[in-house]
């Protein structure tokens, strides 16, 4: 892959001795970890203030932590409802670590810096590097800089846009932040809203449909494919990457896959699609297919789908965004390089190729790895919920549906019977069930990342034995 970065790093010293880590040093992904957790701490703390509630009373030590954590990971599961129970202090908070959560601890920490005028050094760098999925250190400041001016003009640019659509609607000064509000939620692919309904009164309005769906598209698919379409337009690379390819195909197909999808299986469902016209029914189930992988709004209610769609958008929520997004999941990398592998295997292949390149056998084997860990995570939290909370096989598919949500960081629920997320019946040991899950699915291929691209020495190689299978 062509690296979206330059030799900056080295007129910066980053090789210079004294930047060198000591041993007894935290590791960049700890710190990343931890750096996390007290963003959360410190959202907690806030919105458990009674300044952040609408009636002036506490929201609860374990509501306030579950938000804050939606809101740092970028999910959009609520156990409170945004516009009712949020005073705006409140919601103020949740843009706050939704905006920051988007940029991640090791962004925001090389912004401030940056903005300090401070020298950034191999430990920032490292941290950026492993945050953003970057291969080498080089050029990351510009990258950053970058990175802010883009997040700057696509939020300002969907901001004023529904604007312009809801001040028909609302008061100024409410058209003005609730537009705001909701195109710093979908850059981020959070899922937050400010409709206790979420988007289900504009499920046919393809001004809104549009320009959510699209900002969604463009933060889920990742600054480095976007920083090399820049690039690229400004003819300072010639070359678009395999990675930006597989993003870019992989993407395109899968909103394709799951529009389909969910026009077909619910065209006949009378609580849904049926007796709609079928440009309305495009509308609805295309934006499903693009919100489910990453956004987390919707404009219809999700618990009267049918069980087949709810398993579609299982399968989408659990690939998720691309790498160097604030999307969860398993990332459109790893489900493309999957199906090219599956696909050269039964045709007989040795090597694994896409586009015309050869993919590294540890990039195949990390693939397998990162998708089976997030099967054993969501399969595991599952089957601990349901016994937790003691529910019974009707409610395994709602379960599986909030835990694979939370994993791929959507915010995506077949809900409470009301307005909340389904984790709201959750007891106190449910709700943080979810609170780790949405943890892990943020940070979670981060350490995984770590731990895959750690070298183990090799001192023995052994002979080479066939094993059956099948």
């Amino acid at each position: 892959m062509v690296n979206p970065v330059s030799t900056e790093g080295r007129a910066h010293g980053v090789g210079r001795h004294r930047d060198r880590l000591k041993p007894t040093q935290l590791s960049p992904a700890t710190i990343l970890i931890v750096g996390f957790a007290g963003m959360i701490l410190i959202g907690t703390l806030l919105l458990a203030l009674p300044w952040a509630a609408v009636n002036r009373h506490s929201i609860g030590p374990v509501d306030a932590l579950f938000t804050s954590t939606s809101a740092v990971c970028v999910t959009g599961l609520i156990v409170k409802d945004t516009p009712v129970d949020f005073s705006l202090f409140g919601q103020l908070v949740i843009l706050m670590l939704i905006q920051l959560g988007g940029f991640g601890y090791a962004g925001a920490a090389m912004m401030l810096g940056v903005a300090l005028g401070r020298r950034i050094g191999l430990r920032e760098r490292l941290m950026f590097q492993q945050a953003m999925n970057l291969l080498t250190l080089g050029g990351i400041v510009k990258f950053l800089r970058w990175l802010v001016i883009c997040t700057v003009l696509i939020e300002g640019g969907a901001a004023l846009l529904l604007m312009l659509r809801w001040m028909g609607d609302l008061p100024l000064w409410q058209a003005v932040y609730t537009a705001l509000f909701h195109a710093v939620s979908a850059f981020n692919n959070a899922g937050f809203s400010l409709f206790s309904d979420n988007l289900e009164a504009y499920r046919f309005d393809w001004t809104v449909n549009l320009i959510m769906a699209t900002t969604i598209v463009l933060g889920g698919i990742g600054h480095i494919v976007l920083y090399e379409l820049h690039r690229f337009a400004k003819r300072e690379v010639f070359r678009i990457s395999s990675h930006t390819k597989l993003v870019m195909v992989v993407t395109l197909t899968l909103i394709l896959i799951g529009g389909l999808g969910m026009w077909m299986l619910e065209a006949t469902n009378p609580a849904t699609l049926e007796g709609l016209s079928w440009t309305q029914q495009a509308t609805v189930a295309f934006f499903h297919s693009v919100s489910a992988r990453t956004g987390g709004f919707n404009t219809i209610d999700l618990s009267h789908l049918r069980g087949a769609s709810l398993y579609l958008l299982i399968l989408l929520m659990v690939i998720g965004g691309s790498p160097a997004s604030t999307a969860g999941g398993i990332k459109t990398t790893t489900a493309g390089i999957i199906f090219a592998t599956l696909w050269d295997t039964a045709k007989g292949r040795q090597e694994v190729t896409i586009f015309h390149r050869r993919l590294p056998l540890e990039t195949v084997a990390n693939a397998f790895l990162l998708a089976f860990l997030a099967f054993a995570l969501v399969t595991g939290a599952t089957l601990l919920l349901l016994a937790v909370e003691q529910l019974s096989f009707e409610h395994f598919l709602p379960v599986l549906f909030e835990v694979s949500s939370a994993f791929g960081t959507v915010g995506l629920s077949t809900g409470d019977g009301g307005v909340l997320s389904y984790a709201a019946t959750f007891s106190d040991l449910g709700k943080s069930i979810i609170i780790l899950v949405m943890f892990i699915g943020r940070l979670g291929p981060i350490t995984m990342g770590m731990l895959m691209l750690a070298r183990a020495e090799v001192r023995v190689r052994y002979p080479e034995e066939k094993v059956l299978i099948g």
